[in-house]
Order: C-alpha cells, then sequence, then structure tokens
C-alpha cells in the first residue's frame, strides 16, 4: 500500500485538532454508530480543559487505496521541541491559517521550520465561515511570510485550499460546491511525495515520541527510515555520538489506523510506527537492526529560555493535602519527564532539597506543574528567571528576547504600548486590522514579559490576543522594573475571620476568603503600597457582657482575588514561593519566619 506522511501545522486555535477528527470521520476510520468526543486526538485532560493540544500525536486514514499518516502537533510556541521532531518523519505539511487572524507568530515558528527541511507545505485558509474572514489578504500575508522565511520557488509556488474544519468541508475555489473534504484528501494524495527510504537495508528508525503504558513499558514512536522490522527481532540503541545504550528485542510493532495502534508482525521503510521492549531508548536515539553501526541524523532542539526551581513543600500545611511530598519523589518524576520532553532540563539546584528546571516558556512549565499536583505532589516553585548567556565573541552578556504581536481595540494600545515601553519593549510595527483593532508588533526580553499577561489582560479589559514567539539572543538591556506593590503578610496561624479581613479590606486587594487556612508568612492579599505589611486575619471579635445598642453592621467582604497557578506564578517576586497541592494554590514568602526575613533584607541576600 502506498503511504504518505504529513504534519498538520498551525497557530494555537487555528482548527488543527477540529480538522483531523473530521478527516478521521470523511475517510470512514469511525464507525457509523462509534461514540467520538469532540477533538478526539486532545486526549489528555489539561488539553481538553485548555482547548490547546501539548503532546504530538499520530493517527493514520486510508483514501483511495494509500494510507495518510497524519500528525497533529502543538501550536504553541513552549511546545516547539514536538513540533521540530515530528517535521523529521514526514514528507509535507498542511499549513492552517484562520481566516481573519491570518499568519501569526507560532505559524512563522513551525512554517520557517518545514521550510528549512525542504518541505513543499499546502496551504489550507480556515474557518471561511467566520464573518470577519479575509481569505485574499491572508493569502498575500502567507505569500510574504514564505518569500521573507526563504522559501525556493517551488515552495512559493504552494496549492490552497479554503476549508471549514468545524463544517467538514473543503474546496479549491472560495464560492466552491463546499462538500466536503475529498479536495484535500486528493491534494495530499498528489502533492505530497511518498517516502524517499531504502527497502532493502537494515531496519533503522530514529525514535521522535516517547510515552510510558502500564502494559507494554516504554513505547517509542518514529519513521521507519530503512529496511523492514519484524515482531521479536534483536535491535541495538545507539546514542546520536554513536555508542550503544542497550540491545534488546521489539517485543510489540503497533501500527496507526484510525485512532488506534494496532499490533502488526512486521512493518516497512516509509511506515510510521510505535515499539515497545526496550528498558532504556529514549529521544532522540536510532533503533536499529545489529549490524547497523552509524546512529541516522537527528534533529537538534532549541536551547530552554527560562527556568523555575522546584521545592519541597515546607510550608506548616505540607504533607497534608497530597500523597508525594518527598523530595526523592520529585526528583524521580522530574528525571522521568526529561525522557519525553526533551525540552525541559532538569539539574539539582544548589539549595537542599531543590531542582532546577528549564524549559521554553511559563505555560510548558506551568503544565508539568499542574500535571504533578493533579498525580497527587506537593511544590513550592520559585520565580521564573531566564537564561543569560555569554557571547563568546565579544565577551557580552546575552539574554533571550521574543516576538510579541499584540491585536487589541484602539482605545487601549497606548495603554499597551506604555507598558511595553517600560518593560524595554521596541515597537517594530503597527497597523489597523479593521474591526476598529490595531496590531501592535514588538521586540522584547523575554524577562519583561514575566508576569505581564494578567496585567494586560486588565488594561485591555480581556479583549487584547497577545502572541509570542522566541526570536533569539541579544545583549542584556539592563534591568526591568517589575510589581510595585508590596505584600499583606499573615502574622498568625488559623482560619481567617470574616472580622478580621473585613478590617483589612482598607489595606489593599485580598486572595483569601473567610475560613481558609492561614499560617505565619503566608501572602495574603496585595498591599495598597509599596512596602510589605504583616497583618492578623484571623482575629476575631471580643465578646463582652454588654448588650449593644445598636445591631453590629452587616461585614460585607468584597469577593477575593483568586488566582490560578500560572497567575500565581507570573505574580511572585524573587523572595516569594507558589506553594502548590493537589487542592490549593497558595503564595508565601520564601522565608516564613519575620524574624529571619529581616535578617536577610539587611544582608541584601534572598536565596
Amino acid at each position: 500500500m502506498d503511504i504518505r506522511n504529513i504534519a498538520i501545522i498551525a497557530h494555537v486555535d487555528h482548527g488543527k485538532t477540529t480538522l483531523v477528527d473530521q478527516l478521521l470521520k470523511q475517510s470512514g476510520s469511525f464507525r457509523d454508530n462509534q461514540h467520538v468526543a469532540e477533538r478526539a486526538m486532545d486526549s489528555n485532560d489539561l488539553e481538553r480543559e485548555r482547548g490547546i493540544t501539548i503532546l504530538a500525536k499520530c493517527t493514520s486514514v486510508v483514501w483511495k487505496d494509500t494510507r495518510i499518516n497524519i500528525i497533529d502537533t502543538p501550536g504553541h510556541a513552549d511546545f516547539g521541541g514536538e513540533v521540530e521532531r515530528i517535521l523529521s518523519m514526514v514528507d509535507g505539511a498542511v499549513v492552517l491559517v484562520d481566516s481573519a487572524e491570518g499568519a501569526l507568530p507560532q505559524t512563522k515558528f513551525v512554517v520557517g521550520k518545514a521550510l528549512a527541511r525542504g518541505l513543499k507545505p499546502i496551504v489550507v485558509v480556515n474557518k471561511i465561515d467566520r464573518g470577519d474572514a479575509r481569505p485574499d489578504e491572508v493569502h498575500n500575508e502567507i505569500f510574504d511570510l514564505f518569500a521573507a522565511l526563504g522559501a525556493n520557488d517551488e515552495q512559493l509556488d504552494f496549492p490552497m485550499l479554503y476549508a471549514s474544519g468545524r463544517q467538514g468541508w473543503a474546496d479549491t475555489e472560495i464560492d466552491g460546491p463546499r462538500k466536503d473534504l475529498s479536495p484535500m484528501f486528493d491534494l495530499i494524495l498528489s502533492h505530497v511525495p511518498p517516502p524517499k527510504v531504502n527497502k532493502d537495508a537494515p531496519f533503522a528508525m530514529v525514535a521522535t515520541i516517547l510515552e510510558n503504558d502500564n502494559f507494554l513499558g516504554r513505547v517509542l514512536t518514529g519513521r521507519v527510515e530503512q529496511g523492514v522490522a519484524k515482531m521479536n527481532m534483536p535491535v541495538h540503541v545507539l546514542r546520536p555520538d554513536g555508542s550503544v545504550v542497550e540491545t534488546g528485542r521489539l517485543t510489540k510493532l503497533l501500527s496507526f489506523r484510525g485512532l488506534d495502534r494496532v499490533p502488526v508482525e512486521e512493518v516497512e521503510a516509509g511506515d510510521i510506527v510505535a515499539v515497545a521492549g526496550l528498558s532504556e531508548a529514549t529521544i532522540p536515539e536510532t533503533i536499529a537492526a545489529l549490524e547497523v553501526k552509524e546512529p541516522l541524523p537527528s534533529t537538534p532542539v532549541d536551547p530552554p529560555t527560562l527556568s523555575m526551581t522546584f521545592r519541597l513543600n515546607d510550608g506548616p500545611l505540607g504533607g497534608r493535602e497530597g500523597k508525594k511530598v518527598t523530595s526523592r519523589q520529585i526528583r524521580d518524576r522530574l528525571f522521568k519527564e526529561t525522557e519525553g520532553n526533551i525540552a525541559i532540563r532538569v539539574s539539582e539546584s544548589p539549595e537542599s532539597e531543590a531542582f532546577e528546571v528549564a524549559g521554553r516558556g511559563e505555560l510548558q512549565l506551568g503544565v508539568l506543574i499542574e500535571q504533578m499536583r493533579r498525580e497527587g505532589f506537593e511544590l513550592t516553585i520559585g520565580r521564573p528567571r531566564v537564561l543569560f548567556r555569554t557571547n563568546e565573541e565579544t565577551g557580552e552578556r546575552e539574554e533571550p528576547f521574543e516576538e510579541v504581536l499584540i491585536d487589541v481595540d484602539e482605545p487601549y494600545s497606548g495603554v499597551v504600548v506604555e507598558k511595553m515601553a517600560l518593560r524595554k519593549g521596541i515597537m517594530q510595527d503597527m497597523q489597523p486590522s479593521g474591526g476598529g483593532k490595531v496590531r501592535l508588533s514588538f521586540l522584547i526580553p523575554s524577562r519583561g514579559l514575566i508576569g505581564y499577561h494578567g496585567e494586560f489582560l486588565t488594561d485591555t479589559r480581556g479583549s487584547g490576543i497577545m502572541n509570542r514567539l522566541f526570536h533569539g539572543y541579544q545583549p542584556y538591556v539592563g534591568p526591568i522594573a517589575g510589581r510595585r506593590n508590596g505584600s499583606l503578610i499573615s502574622s498568625e496561624d488559623g482560619a481567617t475571620t470574616q472580622y478580621s479581613l473585613f478590617s483589612l479590606q482598607d489595606r489593599g486587594t485580598l486572595f483569601v476568603d473567610a475560613g481558609e487556612k492561614v499560617y505565619v508568612g503566608m501572602i495574603i492579599g496585595e498591599h495598597s503600597r509599596e512596602n510589605d505589611l504583616e497583618v492578623n486575619p484571623v482575629r476575631e471579635k471580643k465578646l463582652t457582657n454588654i448588650r449593644a445598642a445598636g445591631k453590629d453592621e452587616a461585614l460585607l467582604l468584597i469577593p477575593p482575588r483568586k488566582m490560578n497557578l500560572e497567575q500565581a506564578i507570573a505574580y511572585i517576586e524573587d523572595d516569594e514561593l507558589v506553594e502548590v497541592t493537589p487542592s490549593a494554590v497558595r503564595i508565601r514568602k520564601r522565608y516564613l519566619d519575620p524574624h529571619e526575613r529581616k535578617k536577610r533584607e539587611r544582608s541584601g541576600s534572598v536565596d
């Protein structure tokens, strides 16, 4: 059977996963009576809740006697490590672009990687049924983007389709019959070349996706680059430097059929397959027959740009809400994560019982913390820090910069420009994007964006959209002002009282409600001034035996400002930590004892 391997790449929320659902349905991969969840490819709970794809996934459909292996890739820049590896498995790419939003930074990121690999993309302008669709302008934008990314003449002559993934149709003309997705299937068969592989050479493949299965153990997915793999054949695993990791047997060969992985007896070069039976193999190592002595080339991954400290939860409430609370359990979980997620690096921290975790961005590390918390872990997390480097030629200190594209209503553009300038952002472009909106483009140090997203949503009344993309390293631009307000810090242990919180409302914004557990050193609110203030949130009203002449006034509390995990991590300063447990997210001072804090402040040491 003929094979085509394609990746679907796009910016966040441009409709990749919904489109793959329709491709599966229309190719007959689902039975008529089969119940399939919406966005079936987003199988992870976090993916469903957030509406984003975090892990790349493979599926397969058959169209006109040709097997089309489709890989649904993440659209968020923080998960770019997944995208880069996936492109090494495919021979074509479908670039999906929203008909209203056009080409956004992540589109640029993935398309740049695809063009560099020599792929000839198919462009699909999706969501044509939107009221604010502008397909012709988007077509021109994509052509300009391809040209700017150095596409060759063949790549610039890309085929175009107009589609609605939700309604399940694609057409070569905007006003075509809009029946189904047949034009897309046919275009994939005619435009994407079959894999160029050597079926007669000994078996070899590069592991590009790793997962752990409760029954099969380590399952490694990749494309068979050469030869034929058979059940129980002996293989060895080679590192990129050629050294042998382990020798073993392929106890299971799994091929993709629709959403399922089906055991098969043998697979040949060109097909995408999952293998089991190896205990140490990881990404991006070569799994090969014993006669193969040289590893296959693998894709290097961009380095991490952000780091956080993951610590043991040593607060007074530690160990009460989670099951996994020891530093050994945290260490094992973090190092297990690095096996399958090569965009994350973990190292021992100089602090006792703490680990430095480096990744691509706040979202990627936030997703890891959220997964750990759901697994029953308790942690404290330090403030995100960018990873600096020294330029070997000039000796200059350099820091990561990001390209930021902001769509905002015109009245709010002034405050956004002002705030970005305070954070050392340099405006590159400003132009109207229709409907009373403005599109702003900035180049800004990654440090300047830490903690800005919540402020941005407040400034734009929730209507602004911010997209960001790693740009590269540039010379250090000096200190950036952080949060201006101090903290309200609890001076007592216990449960908060309505009486006490009512009297504290005038001091700032509260983060806790009446009846919540607090402890000495926990941050219960934001002070209205620049300094920290210790307060007693557990004080109760003194009762006397003298009857009051009038009724006590009703103590009405302003609803507290509740932060989710990402907001809390973005909010804290260097001397603060986020306490994360399965049932709560709290903010606290690094040193809970007020005397210890004062001593550290005097010595100028936070760590």
